[in-house]
């Protein structure tokens, strides 16, 4: 299983690198629609929505990155009191009973939704959006993928960590 668990933390670190490049285009992209809109007083519908579509991707795709890397939120001042064993535990815990069931109900649930929106080309509501709604919508079921195959991997090193392997 240890094949496993760095398969998956390999395409983790990958995705997450990968869309850490987002977040330099997002500051660009921000920035220049800003500078378009305040100072030459010129509004850009496809601009705007490109800015929530790379904030969107940028954090669907950034899940299992930062499960990976043990950045989520939870509260510390129990967790971090604790033995290894009980966070193994906490954490195995956590992971089959919450985030798996989770990941597969947002894939589940948005699975239709993304074929219907390529079905019928979806595209911006808004006068000069952006085409290919279908597109950003794809990227729930690919980030709760994603998120779901890290807490799989977290799942193996918990359980490795409660045989003390």
């Amino acid at each position: 299983m240890r094949w496993f668990v760095r398969s998956v933390e390999l395409v983790s670190e990958w995705s997450g690198r990968a869309v850490c490049w987002l977040a330099l285009l997002l500051v660009l992209v921000t920035a220049y629609e800003t500078g378009q809109r305040y100072l030459l007083r010129q509004a850009s519908t496809a601009l705007q929505e490109l800015t929530w579509h790379l904030y969107s991707v940028l954090f669907l795709l950034g899940l299992a990155y930062t499960l990976k890397h043990d950045g989520h939120v939870r509260v510390d001042i129990f967790y971090d009191r604790m033995s290894p064993r009980a966070r193994a535990l906490v954490n195995l815990f956590s992971m089959v009973f919450l985030l798996v069931p989770f990941c597969l109900l947002m894939i589940w649930l948005s699975w239709d939704w993304v074929v219907r929106a390529y079905e019928i080309g979806e595209r911006s509501g808004d006068p000069g959006g952006l085409p290919a709604r279908w597109l950003l919508k794809a990227m729930v079921p690919v980030g709760f993928g994603l998120l779901l195959l890290q807490g799989l991997g977290e799942v193996v090193k918990n359980l490795r960590a409660l045989r003390g392997s």
